[in-house]
């Protein structure tokens, strides 16, 4: 086992992360931009260094002055959270040749499956269901030979950008005349945003649920995968709710998806935590992969709810070497589970977001309640970041009165106790979420908001 690790993060998961490290005797680092000097995880930990200015270039994101606080506090082992440097495989590279560990997956793994289309090509050989789609990059120049293979594929579809993330580089595609119109949009977004300008091509599910299942490999070729998150109420392709098991998967599915997600562990020779997503099309009950991400999860602590196993404990455990002490199917649901992401936006403002200083903060509380989070009375939200200020977790055991409704009356109850003062959240924007009928009956698709709530979504 490591003896101590350096966190390579900020906010809610470092904080979640030297949670994990003390109750497994661990010594922990904090690195912290100069405007994170007053953070939590500066508090908490047992030794802290400032690693550069507030701006994420010059800080989180600055390698050698992360390697440097590693080397002179003693770390012999660096957790990246999620965001920033989680899948960089340089990163993973430098850490190893300076005798670092990462606690995370190989540098190939992380290089496999963060490209889209390498990804799907890998997992599509070991019988990973695709959605249909080109095989690989398009030519955007071909015209012919991309209204063809469209029209194979079939209408609507879906132009995403081979080196994609958080929506941008996505275009839908609903007729074959304006097929080339949205392919070069995404790829001038791409290019803009990634500096990869490749761009493919897919059927475009209607309506669908963004169904993923979290998965945890060890150095000795198990892997084993948990009961699925649905996590479908999204904005502009952004999770903003997710709970534990989906309404829409039955056991026999839940066993396919499984087998599904420990195929694509296994495509890449996957270790330590990672999450296999895929869409459930409603209308053919089926589901169909779509990426991997090869890090822990914002959404974890709704497994780690219905199932009781501490996924951050058990990520240390197998990046030191550790065998998996049980099987998939040792893995039991004992509930229903759901999160609420609380960030710092005003939702009836097209989600603009509202750094500021937090003057007062009530907690909720009570049975199946959980909040993980950084801020406390007093915290000024930085301008620099993620605006993700807490989540709020709720559990509802088998049994009487438990189930998926009980959980949305918990969630609902401790929404209206929790109180954040001196900025905007999206604690309204939840509280309307957990009250409206299409949500509670569990009628959620990707297109919930569009569909069902009175808000300025920016679409």
């Amino acid at each position: 086992m490591f003896k101590k690790i350096l966190i390579a993060n900020r906010g809610e998961i470092a904080v979640r992360v030297i949670r994990a490290c003390r109750e497994l005797g661990l010594a922990t680092v904090a690195v912290h931009s100069e405007a994170d000097r007053d953070s939590l995880h500066v508090r908490w930990a047992d030794e802290s260094v400032c690693i550069g200015p507030g701006p994420a270039t010059e800080s989180y994101l600055n390698i050698p002055a992360i390697i440097s606080a590693a080397e002179i506090t003693g770390a012999d082992a660096v957790h990246p959270g999620y965001g920033f440097l989680s899948e960089n495989t340089h990163f993973a590279e430098v850490l190893e040749s300076c005798g670092i560990h990462f606690i995370g997956p190989s540098k190939e793994a992380i290089q496999k499956m963060g490209d889209k289309a390498v990804a799907k090509e890998t997992v599509a050989d070991y019988g990973v269901p695709l959605v249909p789609g080109s095989d690989g990059i398009v030519d955007v120049k071909d015209r012919k030979s991309l209204e063809k293979l469209a029209k194979k594929i079939g209408f609507p579809l879906l132009v995403k950008a081979k080196a994609g993330g958080g929506g941008k580089g996505m275009r839908i595609v609903r007729e074959a005349g304006f097929l080339m119109d949205g392919l070069v949009a995404a790829q001038t977004e791409a290019q803009a945003a990634f500096g990869n300008g490749d761009v493919y091509i897919e059927r475009y599910i209607e309506g669908p649920r963004h169904i993923e299942v979290q998965i945890l490999a060890d150095q000795h070729g198990n892997v084993v995968s948990f009961p699925e998150r649905d996590c479908s109420v999204q904005r502009r392709h952004q999770k903003l709710i997710e709970e534990s098991p989906s309404l829409a998967i039955s056991d026999s599915v839940r066993k396919k998806l499984g087998k599904a997600a420990r195929l694509a562990a296994r495509a890449v020779k996957y270790h330590t935590v990672g999450t296999v997503e895929f869409l459930w099309d409603e209308k053919r009950k089926d589901f169909y992969f779509i990426e991997m991400n090869t890090r822990i999860q914002v959404e974890h602590p709704v497994t780690e709810m219905v199932t009781g196993v501490d996924l951050i404990k058990e990520q240390i455990r197998t990046a030191a070497g550790e065998e998996i002490p049980f099987k998939t199917d040792d893995i039991e649901i004992h509930g229903h589970a759901i999160e609420c992401r609380i960030n710092a936006e005003d939702p009836a403002n097209n989600f603009l977001p509202n750094p500021g200083k937090i003057t007062n903060i009530i907690m909720p509380g009570g049975p199946g309640v959980r909040v993980d989070t950084h801020i406390y009375p007093g915290y000024v939200i930085p301008t620099y970041y993620d605006s993700l200020l807490a989540k709020l977790i709720v559990m509802s055991r088998n049994g009487r009165g438990g189930g998926r409704e009980q959980a949305v009356n918990r969630m609902l109850r401790a929404l209206n106790e929790f109180q954040i003062d001196g900025v905007k959240t999206t604690i309204p924007f939840h509280r309307e979420v957990m009250a409206h009928d299409a949500f509670r009956r569990g009628d959620v698709t990707t297109d919930f908001i569009e569909k069902h709530l009175d808000l300025k979504a920016g679409h």
